[in-house]
């Protein structure tokens, strides 16, 4: 059974950094587009970070871009966020998600093709 688990959410001051991590299982992150979605109150689920299906290059919300990096570890079934220079606008629940499309421009952040997902993470930047 395939399942995704988040963790390393938190409480951090503006400016500060966090890492967040997705445990994988029952599948293979080679044959799956791995993201990273997030959920602020009452404001629909946006893309945030994305590898696409077979590993390749990475993509960003422009929002994120040059602050948030994604890693991944295949041997250890595991994608990572680092989040840095954070802004209480980057408040949200933060989510894990695996899709089996092959997706390109905007489909690549959009939460819709995404089947498989955590429960999520929450992440709180405040002073």
């Amino acid at each position: 059974q395939l399942q995704l688990v988040e963790s390393g959410g938190g409480l951090v001051q503006p400016g500060g950094s966090l890492r967040l991590t997705c445990l994988m299982s029952g599948f293979t992150l080679d044959y799956y587009a791995i993201g990273w979605f997030r959920q602020a109150p009452g404001k629909e689920r946006e893309g945030v970070s994305c590898f696409s299906n077979g590993g390749g290059r990475a993509h960003y919300a422009d929002s994120v871009k040059g602050r948030f990096t994604i890693s991944r570890d295949d041997a250890n079934n595991a994608v990572y966020l680092q989040m840095n220079s954070l802004e209480p606008e980057d408040t949200a629940v933060y989510y894990c998600a695996a899709g089996s499309g092959y997706y390109s421009g905007s489909s690549r952040l959009d939460p819709s093709e995404y089947g498989y997902w955590g429960r999520g993470t929450q992440v709180t930047v405040s002073s």
